[in-house]
């Protein structure tokens, strides 16, 4: 592939800062490899000199490929790595590390749940939803890190400040009698060493002589000092990025550190990669439009090597059931052009946001491949409530379904009233035989299976919410646990909806277990190479991805921008998220939302309603 005017000035800058700012489908790693080959045959640069950084071992990886098919070699001196895999091999060149002081995310949890139990956190009693709030602890330990922020002025909004340091104190130190770091370590604890020990500093300086860091975009504070250290005093730094594809606010990346590169680097050249080869004109254009109304970016012109093709098409459906409907109908209709299933995808923005077309794909037989692990919405405790319920109901009286539900609404019946298989109401009843009370609680119980037996699961399950008290009973569970009952309200909502497809029990049991087998199998193929189906994925992990066509789905407020996005640098990254989820497509770009959902009305999207009004 030849270069264009822009490849060619980026391949053969010489030496100082240099910034490129390269769109989606730029080539930006053939320019790349073609540059760190340019350093080698035209500057006569020493390969072992060169050293090229990136975010994923894949992408690193990807690269090295890249470059020894241009430059013809099985292998080279040149050193490609991640950012953390770079500054662990200083740190364990300096002091001697190995794997075992490595920590992993499950010892990590197991020490923030120790030091948080220590505080007496009664959050982390919830039922099925500690593991979450343990990732969301470890992020904002891993973000003081990232950015560079003391402990001691650190104020957090979340988890109160004191509270929330003596808890990053408490963690710090039985890591440290542990002789543990964990990720974020090896970045701070690089910046540090450097920082203190410029005698090992220069050693590494004179090492490696260009730096050249992809995805520029994506890097945090302290992965921003220790390169900035590294590529002085020559400032040989070059930087490869799209500040409209920086997503990853939650890990400290950020794209104001673009901007402060032009002002740490006010000399340095800066190339605009200005020819998108992976989309049509009008998926480049509405793009742009979206993007455009981001104040904190660099302008860019940016056309389309491309014919203008299909308009990206908006649909508005009724509910997410109806557009799971439309987006496995359409896959359909495209699967009988010619186009193969692994060259689609949908695009969602949280896993959560994927239940409906997964079940509705699964139902039509379509082949599907998943690359963040979906939630199987039955295997929430809700359903398991709401399913042990319906079994009760048929008369399938194991003592598992009578335990799940026996005090949920309370009913105050003890396990030991539940001995046996089956369990009945009437071996209930002789138990508690001398209690009138206790007999009257258990006749209705009976009373309200009967009642629900012959009913649809959509009903039945409106009654167990509102005639059993199962919703009172969440509410007051959410209460003495401190969790968010909206959130119990939400899964509990979104359960009855999916029973409004089926006419009996039985049914939908069914259909709950053809479910689980697809999720299962979808397990085991995960690390399948080449996928055979339909790509589902959220945007964050469709990033650096492209396909022939692209359904973004739950183009609605609240679900993007997401819920959680308040202040207008969040609704930022929000709009950044969608333009990178736009530009995965190259021939044809669907966009869907809902006008309601759980009975309750919805507004599209205002990156949608933004596409379309100018």
């Amino acid at each position: 592939m030849s270069l264009n005017h822009a490849q060619k000035r980026a391949v053969a800058h010489r030496e100082g800062p240099c910034m490129v700012l390269a769109g989606p489908g730029s080539g930006k790693t053939l320019t790349i490899a073609k540059r760190i080959e340019y350093l080698i045959t035209k500057y006569r640069v020493r390969p072992e000199e060169i050293l090229v950084i990136t975010f994923t071992k894949y992408a690193a990886k990807e690269m090295k490929e890249r470059f020894c098919s241009l430059h013809g070699c099985g292998n080279t001196a040149v050193t490609f790595g991640t950012f953390h895999g770079i500054y662990y091999g200083i740190l364990k060149w300096a002091y001697g590390l190995n794997q075992s002081n490595l920590l992993s995310d499950e010892e990590k949890y197991i020490l923030i749940r120790e030091a948080a139990t220590k505080l007496s956190w009664e959050e982390l009693k919830g039922a099925g939803e500690e593991k979450e709030y343990l990732q969301e602890l470890a992020a904002e330990i891993g973000n003081i890190k990232n950015n560079c922020r003391d402990i001691r002025t650190y104020e957090s909004q979340k988890y109160g400040t004191e509270r929330f340091r003596e808890l990053y104190r408490n963690y710090e130190r039985m890591k440290q009698e542990l002789r543990k770091i964990d990720f974020e370590d090896m970045l701070i604890k690089c910046r540090a060493l450097f920082l203190h020990r410029p005698d090992i500093l220069k050693k590494w300086q004179e090492k490696f002589q260009y730096i050249l860091v992809d995805e520029f975009q994506d890097i945090n504070q302290a992965q921003y000092d220790v390169v900035r250290m590294l590529a002085a005093p020559q400032n040989n730094l070059f930087v490869v990025g799209d500040d409209d594809q920086s997503v990853y606010g939650f890990r400290g990346a950020k794209p104001g550190i673009m901007m402060q590169f032009q002002k740490d680097y006010p000399q340095a050249d800066r190339i605009l990669l200005d020819i998108n080869y992976r989309s049509s004109g009008h998926i480049v254009n509405g793009a742009l439009r979206v993007i455009g109304n981001n104040k904190m970016r660099f302008d860019k012109a940016i056309c389309s090597s491309r014919e203008a093709g299909d308009s990206v098409h908006i649909q508005e459906v009724q509910d997410p059931a109806e557009e799971a409907e439309y987006v496995a109908d359409q896959i359909k209709i495209a699967a009988q052009k010619g186009i193969p299933y692994s060259e689609m995808a949908v695009l969602y923005r949280t896993v959560a946001d994927a239940r409906a077309v997964s079940e509705a794909l699964s139902k039509q037989q379509i082949p599907f491949t998943m690359k963040e692990r979906i939630q199987n919405l039955y295997d929430h405790f809700i359903a398991a409530d709401l399913l042990s319920y319906l079994h009760l109901a048929q008369k399938d009286w194991k003592r598992a379904y009578f335990l799940q539900v026996a005090n949920k609404p309370n009913r105050y019946l003890g396990r030991d009233s539940m001995e046996g298989e089956p369990v009945t109401y009437e071996s209930m009843r002789n138990f508690y035989c001398d209690k009138d009370w206790m007999m009257d609680r258990i006749d209705q119980w009976e009373w309200d299976m009967k009642m629900i037996r012959d009913k649809t699961p959509y009903a039945a399950v409106q009654y167990i919410r509102k005639n059993i008290g199962y919703e009172e009973y969440l509410k007051e569970y959410a209460a003495s646990r401190q969790l968010s009952f909206e959130e119990l309200k939400l899964v509990l909502e979104e359960i009855h909806s999916q029973a409004k497809a089926y006419r009996t029990a039985q049914e939908w049991f069914a259909h709950i277990e053809e479910y689980r087998e697809t999720l299962r199998r979808l397990q085991m193929r995960e690390n399948q190479r080449k996928p055979d189906g339909v790509a589902m994925m959220t945007m964050h992990g469709a990033k650096g991805l492209e396909f022939e066509q692209v359904f973004l789905i739950h183009a609605n407020e609240g679900c993007t921008p997401y819920k959680k996005a308040k202040t207008a640098e969040e609704i930022e990254e929000e709009r950044r998220l969608f333009y990178v989820a736009m530009t995965r497509a190259k021939q044809k770009l669907i966009i869907s939302y809902a006008k309601e959902k759980n009975g309750k009305d919805l507004s599209p999207s205002r990156f949608a309603e933004e596409l379309l009004f100018v």
